[in-house]
């Protein structure tokens, strides 16, 4: 007969970290036994335990509480329960902002010093601390980007999500440079230098999860700014069923992608999602039977199966550079990451008029000026016409959170703004805020589509030097989805708000 179950018949589920025992133990030393302690819902204290044969360890934890009950528990989910506790355990930005009062004088060898993971540091200096804070919050909350903002009289932190700058916490003036400088030391970057920029790289863990951070800092009228660009890299790249596509535009880019030869540019302004878009093509035309090579800056994700080249300009490797010698490496598809000059664009049409298939990206507003711009870069136009199989312009909305929208009716001018005809039918929604969704109203992004095949009566208007709008007009004659359209198509099911369309689309 099996023994009963010490758990009493409670689920792990109904659990809380015990925080303050959490605090006195090293996360390392809880991962590594499988160990946390825990309150039940009548406030009894148990330790979840993922590895019953770590006796040593439960006597240890043991002494620390005083008597326990044992609660076993599959090892991942307990691992995952140990993740989560500690990040909930970790100290608070603002709390630590609060507290860098005049009393405090910074420990400049504290500053400096490295750790391993952000989670197991709980007693290190309060600017170490802050900034760790900081960190753990922003990768938290999805945060694509973090600025440190140095004024007159305070550090100001902001994070990016969903394209959104929102405040999150301000400390002393006495502090920027502390905080700025730990940055610094994490990235390699010269602390003694403030007065040029400075870029590096961060890779830290969080709770298990590896995060590269992009750091860059330029000097300010009040001190040295800095920007953290963070990449996850345990996250999942996104497939083209994930972008947010009609259906009629992921067929129109899978008929792009199963050329063998040509150009396909994704354009939109920085922040559009243009890298995203162009690794989900590379995922889908990586079958294992092509050499794919990308020249990128930077590398934001590795991509198993692909080479991928790092443009460095202290070494004189350009994308220019780099794309000459990857065309000695018989490549069958190439991924150039930005058409920045007339020296890539020419070598980008050569390797498309030579048998490869080429995709980049373009800083346009709409996918007919994608067209104009490489012919005012200086390319001639029947190259342009003969090599470019099609542009596809994209934006980012923000989503409505799906707990909190609230159903409403537009005004005409709303309406009028998206291109809609007045008495147009729903469900149209509006943000309003919840928890879930820090109050915002959005919750995640999705991608607004405009896709120019360059046909026959297209490639003609480029021979002539037609200009965008005449490009353009004859593409929306012949079945062009506008990004505009595709917002309104994406407003009217409920999916985004009239607001944020024209936010991303009010530049065209």
């Amino acid at each position: 007969m099996n023994a009963p179950s010490p758990t009493g018949g409670a689920a792990p589920g109904e659990f809380l970290p015990e925080t303050p025992l959490v605090s006195r133990i090293p996360i390392g030393y809880s991962r590594r036994h499988l160990l946390l302690p825990c309150r039940t819902a009548s406030g009894e204290l148990v330790l979840l335990s993922g590895n019953p044969g770590a006796r040593e360890a439960i006597d240890e934890m043991r002494f620390l509480s005083g008597p326990v009950r044992i609660v076993p528990a599959p090892p991942e989910e307990v691992l995952s329960r140990i993740d989560a506790a500690y990040e909930r355990a970790h100290a608070p930005e603002r709390d630590i902002a609060e507290g860098l009062d005049a009393e405090w004088d910074l420990d400049v060898a504290a500053a400096i010093e490295e750790t391993k993971d952000l989670l197991d540091s709980p007693d290190e200096a309060p600017v170490i601390r802050f900034v760790h804070s900081v960190l753990f919050r922003a990768i938290r909350e999805r945060s694509s980007d973090i600025h440190f903002e140095p004024y007159e009289k305070e550090l100001v932190v902001r994070n990016r999500v969903d394209g959104i700058l929102y405040p999150m916490v301000s400390a002393p003036r006495k502090w920027h440079a502390p905080a700025v400088s730990r940055i610094k030391v994490m990235a390699g970057l010269d602390i003694g230098e403030r007065r040029l920029p400075q870029d590096g790289r961060i890779r830290i863990r969080l709770g298990g999860k590896e995060i590269d951070i992009r750091v860059s800092t330029v000097p300010t009228a009040f001190g040295e700014r800095a920007v953290l660009r963070i990449l996850d890299r345990s996250s999942i790249l996104l497939g083209l069923p994930d972008l947010g596509m009609e259906p009629a535009d992921l067929a129109q880019m899978e008929r792009f992608l199963s050329r063998s030869s040509g150009i396909l540019l994704v354009t939109g302004p920085t922040g559009s999602g243009k890298t995203t878009t162009l690794y989900a093509a590379l995922q889908r035309l990586d079958s294992g039977t092509k050499n794919i090579i990308t020249i990128e800056d930077p590398v934001e994700y590795q991509i198993r199966g692909i080479g991928q080249i790092q443009v460095n300009p202290k070494i004189h490797l350009t994308f220019a550079g780099g794309l000459r010698s990857i065309l000695r490496q018989d490549p069958d598809i190439i991924m150039v990451g930005e058409i920045r000059d007339q020296e890539t664009a020419e070598i980008a049409i050569q390797a498309s008029l030579t048998g490869h298939l080429v995709l980049s990206t373009l800083h346009t507003n709409d996918s007919a000026s994608a067209v104009t711009r490489l012919v005012d870069m200086g390319i001639e136009p029947f190259l342009v016409a003969s090599s470019v199989c099609g542009v596809m312009a994209q934006r980012l909305v923000r989503r409505l959170c799906p707990e909190c929208k609230v159903p409403y009716a537009p005004r005409e001018e709303e309406l009028r703004g998206l291109g809609l005809p007045a008495g147009t039918k729903g469900p149209f929604h509006r943000p309003l805020g919840c928890p879930k969704c820090a109050n915002t109203g959005y919750s995640g992004r999705t991608g607004l589509y405009e896709i120019l095949p360059a046909d026959e009566a297209i490639r003609s208007l480029i021979l002539t030097r037609s200009d965008a709008d005449g490009i353009k007009a004859l593409a929306v004659s012949r079945g062009m989805r506008t990004i505009l359209s595709a917002g309104a198509e994406k407003v009217a099911a409920g999916t985004t708000s009239v607001e944020e369309v024209l936010r991303v689309t009010q530049e065209d």
